[in-house]
């Protein structure tokens, strides 16, 4: 018996428990960092490719007519689930209750819902893989096994924060790999969900409140931008998918992709706190640190 099959036979009393991160956590030092964005689409393309996920995100998501609010959101809430604090959990919570009415039935009658415990807990699986294909590609410091499978436990423990269904959970980073490699195999395909995706990040459509007069101007601003998230995009998703989708990747696209990889990964660690972490993160990063000295001149007090 497995231990994700051991602990889904549990009572909900003798479950670990859902806690937020903080300091000293890899969540902590690393999703905040604004490389998350690099491997976001290539994530969110893999849950694309999920066939609930698709049938429900074609149904219900803003992400062809508000393409930058939806991500703006998506980030957003990813910040809270790390540095939210106790917030953290209601963030979960507010997910979870939203995602309950969202179901759907595709064009051969299948019924799909949001919160299927393959495809709610699929959504965090992709966590996984963007941070070590981030790793992999963005950072000037390769992981080691012991430090992936570190990363991979607190994943695990984001997803008792979503109430993952254990089942849905392998036990160690090394069960997850043959497990990451069966879906994206078997399970995955080529959606029209995914396509549309990869058509929006490349041409992102002007927010409603500007002006049609300016919308030359926002192509001209935007499209080096969509060219880019296109093309880290194509770059981090796994061959097998890129093949599936029929998307091209050449040996020179991949050497530009490890040129700019090297840079940013040598550059982003050296730029200032406020500028290399998202907003969120870095106000929960700089609240921390106050309490911290709070704490140790409360400990230093006469008494």
């Amino acid at each position: 018996m497995t231990a994700a099959v051991a602990l889904d036979q549990q009572s909900p009393g003798t479950r670990p428990e859902r806690r937020p991160f903080g300091p000293g956590s890899r969540m902590w030092e690393d999703t905040g960092l604004i490389t998350f964005s690099l491997t976001a689409g290539s994530a969110f393309l893999l849950q694309t490719m999920e066939p609930s996920i698709a049938a429900v995100v074609d149904e219900h998501s803003t992400f062809r007519t508000d393409a930058l609010g939806r991500a703006a959101r998506s980030i957003a809430s990813v910040m809270m689930w790390i540095y939210g604090g106790e917030e953290a959990l209601t963030e979960a919570d507010r997910l979870r209750k939203m995602h309950a009415t969202l179901n759907s039935t595709d064009a051969h009658g299948v019924k799909h819902r949001a919160l299927s415990s393959g495809p709610w807990a699929w959504v965090l699986h992709t966590a996984i893989f963007a941070f070590t294909e981030g790793n992999k590609y963005f950072s000037s410091e390769r992981l080691t096994e012991a430090e992936k499978e570190s990363y991979y436990q607190e994943v695990v423990q984001l997803m008792r924060n979503f109430s993952v269904a254990p089942k849905e959970i392998p036990p160690t980073y090394a069960d997850w790999l043959p497990w990451f490699e069966d879906q994206i195999e078997n399970h995955l395909v080529p959606t029209t969900v995914a396509e549309d995706y990869l058509k929006v990040i490349r041409n992102i459509a002007p927010p409603k409140q500007i002006p049609a007069p300016l919308h030359p101007a926002w192509r001209a601003v935007t499209t080096p931008f969509g060219r880019l998230q296109y093309f880290f995009t194509v770059g981090t998703t796994p061959p097998v998918l890129r093949d599936k989708l029929g998307l091209e990747w050449t040996a020179k696209d991949e050497r530009a992709l490890r040129v700019l990889g090297w840079a940013i990964g040598r550059t982003v660690p050296h730029l200032p706190e406020r500028v290399r972490y998202f907003p969120i993160a870095y106000e929960a990063r700089r609240l921390e640190r106050d309490r911290a000295r709070l704490r140790a001149m409360i400990n230093l007090r006469p008494i």
